[in-house]
């Protein structure tokens, strides 16, 4: 609808405050808010409906006209619950040709939203109806044996002629026609929007599941032309299109699918260390030769990825290597977990996934980051090992600062090495029986008996060199290593008790 319907909506009663050589711009949407920069909140096309909380003063007015405007929202309507608009919030609306409407005291902005929606609803219903019953025929095809999203594309590019391609965060070519574009630059172009739609390159991007899904575990949809140009009808179709690709990629999620559950279960019995007897049967049930080799792959994702996204991230990522067996894929507490067959003798897993997670880098630095480790090649009677090799070196990743960083099994020590193998309870209880004292007296003396501990061992036991790191006197130094093995019972001369500390800080 255009924005000088609004002045027809009896029940709205909204009043023009300025804008009138603006009135022929589209609403696409109805959004209300009292955030100060609500820019990555919009996309384009909106009514913007708002009580000026965000207002403790004049310079607030330019601030949040100015985030309106470059997000592409057609109109303001303001509140008079506290009288009338502000001059300041006039002055900037005119000066970032930003229509500005009244609204009446008496009347609710749910009022105004649902006069809104109705009437878009009714303007759209053609459009919206073609668009769904090309939908049904779609489904209907493919119960016997449609071609999924390449058949949807086709009836947009064919009725509409507007070619569109669905694509991973990756780059990867999920459906479209040919030639294609450059996938790798749009999934750049994705990834770094500060807002979507976006034109880039001759198309507009769009996403597919919306803000609730980060984007590197997302697909996005890119269709020919620029999106600042096109006529609302065509935006809703797009938008719809989107909609029903995000169908599509929640119909392709195995997680609750038969395989998806086999995989879960054959992550956890391997973490478990289930017999061989119980393990090659699933292997084999999962599409795998259990007389073959595999590595491990583990991820997490620095609490920006809820598990169900960390485990799509990981599978995309893996399916841009070679062709192989599809990956068993399963989750263990926070990280995500692949077995992976290993076709040939030395292959280079960790080589070969590298592109498509510098794909994601530029989606990932704001967001925690991604860590990945790679496990050894083994055989399926090792493949446990291969899991802890591969879950520590995660951990050793997720200690570095990259946005994407993979640590490889040949960058682990021998000692990281000895320790993989040892069961997670164990491992817990020779930590704490060493640190725990220590820590206990740290937060009640703030005595920093750990951090001076980690010193003094990788100073080699050097009281001057440990002394001059930590800024302390050399008496100071012998006071606290004192202290630690007063209250653990070890000597530090002793170097077998200094190797208990060292691993002690490295499982910690």
């Amino acid at each position: 609808m255009k924005l000088r319907a609004l002045l027809d909506l009896p029940e709205s009663r909204l009043e023009l405050v300025t804008g009138q050589d603006e009135l022929d711009r589209a609403v696409r949407w109805v959004v209300t808010t009292d955030l100060l920069e609500p820019g990555r909140y919009l996309r384009g096309g909106e009514l913007v409906l708002t009580g000026l909380v965000w207002r403790s003063g004049p310079a607030d007015s330019e601030t949040f006209v100015r985030a309106l405007a470059a997000a592409g929202a057609s109109a303001l309507a303001g509140g008079l619950a506290r009288g009338a608009l502000p001059d300041d919030l006039v002055a900037a609306c005119r000066a970032h040709r930003m229509p500005l409407f009244a609204v009446a005291e008496d009347v609710a902005f749910a009022t105004i939203t649902e006069e809104v929606v109705r009437h878009l609803s009714g303007a759209r219903a053609a459009d919206l109806t073609a668009v769904l019953d090309r939908h049904r025929r779609l489904v209907a095809d493919a119960g016997g044996g449609g071609t999924g999203l390449g058949a949807v594309l086709e009836l947009v590019s064919g009725d509409l002629g507007m070619r569109c391609w669905v694509l991973a965060p990756t780059g990867r070519l999920v459906a479209g026609p040919e030639p294609v574009p450059d996938g790798a630059d749009l999934a750049r172009a994705f990834l770094t929007a500060r807002r979507l739609p976006r034109p880039h390159a001759g198309v507009s991007v769009f996403p597919v599941a919306g803000q609730a899904t980060p984007r590197v575990a997302d697909w996005f949809l890119a269709c020919e032309g620029d999106v600042d140009d096109w006529s609302a009808e065509r935006r809703a179709l797009a938008t719809e299109l989107a909609s029903i690709v995000a169908l599509e990629r929640a119909r392709l999620d195995d997680r609750l699918s038969v395989g998806g559950r086999l995989a879960q279960e054959l992550v956890r019995l391997v973490a478990a260390a289930a017999s061989a007897e119980e393990i090659a049967p699933r292997l084999e049930l999962s599409g795998l030769d259990a007389a073959a080799r595999f590595a491990a792959v583990a991820a997490s994702g620095g609490g920006a990825l809820r598990p169900g996204e960390l485990r799509a991230v990981l599978g995309e990522v893996l399916g841009e290597a070679p062709a192989a067996p599809r990956p068993v894929l399963g989750l263990l507490d926070e990280e995500a977990v692949a077995l992976v067959q290993v076709e040939g003798a030395g292959r280079d897993l960790a080589g070969e996934i590298q592109p498509a997670l510098d794909a994601l880098a530029p989606g990932l630095a704001d967001g925690g980051g991604l860590a990945v480790g790679v496990s050894d090649v083994v055989p399926a009677g090792e493949l446990r090992g291969a899991v802890e090799e591969a879950r520590y070196a995660r951990r050793l990743a997720a200690g570095r600062a990259a946005p994407v960083c993979v640590v490889r099994h040949d960058e682990l020590a021998t000692h990281v090495l000895l320790l993989a193998s040892v069961p997670d309870d164990v491992r817990h209880m020779f930590r704490v029986r060493l640190l725990d004292p220590l820590r206990t007296y740290d937060d009640v003396h703030k005595a920093d008996l750990v951090r001076t501990l980690e010193t003094f061992l990788q100073n080699s036991g050097s009281w001057a060199r440990c002394a001059e790191q930590l800024h302390l006197h050399v008496n100071s130094v012998r006071y606290r290593i004192q202290r630690i093995e007063d209250l653990t019972g070890r000597d530090l001369s002793r170097l077998e008790d200094r190797v208990d500390f060292f691993l002690a800080l490295r499982l910690g």
